[in-house]
């Protein structure tokens, strides 16, 4: 199973043993998704410090450099180390380029600008945006339910947003670069929603991982130049967010994916904005107001109704 911003893809596992091994989930299990929950709540803060100390492209292309080392190095350990098979070759460069390379791109950016917790919110908001687009790309049935999610979640976006209304400037521009990962965050899942895997979510990582690095590589040396000398703190992020945030977390939401219905997990990490926030207030002393609270609670509801339709049909 592959995890999109809450929403699962299933692999190439049988649906008899995934159902089985969800059913099941033991003490450990419990503990890998709440870890994975922390360790992407943790990653937003860690990430706005290291985008201050290292350019946010080559900050993206650095992490996921070194993630897809860590993960060839497993993959081969474990013999599966293979090219990536041609019916898998698309979903591999479209998640590289847009789930990847844009995503990490566009909010690291954002991240320059704006605080951590208010980020994560909108990054998180793909489902919001994926009802509409499999609706008018796919002919998907965008039911009452999914609608009104669409329209909840759309007005917690804007509440979240709004302190840019009247600033306007980069802050304003931060959001739309949110919103325009989220929507390439979407575009991956609409495209290949419905494609039959032939490798594991695992094997094909490192092969996305490589794509998203060798893309994000000429604009960081095209926009940002060379690099300087990266700073013990930009180096600390990264070792954080490259094996850990990444690799790691690639690795545990494939594993959750065998033990937990597909549901649980993406109810689980709705909670990553909102324990984000939490530990932005706490380390970087983001300041929490009701326009804030009120944009996270609309923005979930919307997510979870969403989510749900989409779940149930």
């Amino acid at each position: 199973m592959n995890l999109t911003c809450g929403r699962p893809v299933k692999n190439s596992d049988s649906p008899a043993a995934a159902s089985g091994q969800a059913a099941r989930p033991k003490r450990r299990d419990w503990l890998l998704l709440l870890s994975l929950v922390l360790i992407w709540a943790i990653s937003w803060p860690v990430i706005k410090i290291g985008v201050g100390q290292i350019p946010p492209v080559w900050y993206g292309c650095l992490r996921y450099a070194i993630a897809a080392l860590i993960l060839f190095g497993l993959v081969g350990a474990r013999g599966e180390l293979a090219l990536p098979p041609r019916s898998d070759l698309s979903f591999v460069v479209i998640s590289g380029a847009l789930q990847m390379a844009a995503y990490s791109a566009l909010t690291g950016l954002a991240l320059t600008i704006l605080p951590p917790g208010r980020a994560s919110v909108l990054a998180f908001s793909t489902p919001v945006v994926v009802a509409p687009l499999a609706a008018w790309r796919l002919g998907e049935d965008l039911g009452p339910k999914a609608a009104l999610g669409v329209v909840i979640g759309c007005a917690g976006i804007a509440i979240i947003a709004s302190p840019s209304f009247s600033v306007g400037g980069k802050q304003a521009l931060a959001y739309v670069m949110l919103l325009g990962a989220a929507a390439a965050w979407a575009i991956t899942i609409v495209t290949v929603r419905g494609h039959r895997f032939t490798s594991s979510a695992l094997n094909l990582a490192p092969w996305q991982m490589l794509i998203a690095a060798s893309l994000l590589f000429p604009v960081a040396v095209s926009a940002e130049g060379v690099p300087r000398l990266i700073s013990l703190t930009g180096a600390a992020t990264l070792a954080y967010v490259a094996p850990v945030a990444t690799a790691f977390a690639y690795w545990a939401v494939v594993e959750a994916g065998r033990r937990f219905a597909a549901s649980t997990i993406s109810m689980a990490l709705l909670a990553t904005p909102s324990v984000g926030i939490l530990i932005s207030t706490w380390a970087l002393n983001e300041h929490i107001n009701a326009s804030l609270l009120a944009g996270v609670a609309l923005t979930a509801i919307g997510i979870r109704l969403t989510i749900a339709t989409t779940r149930s049909a």
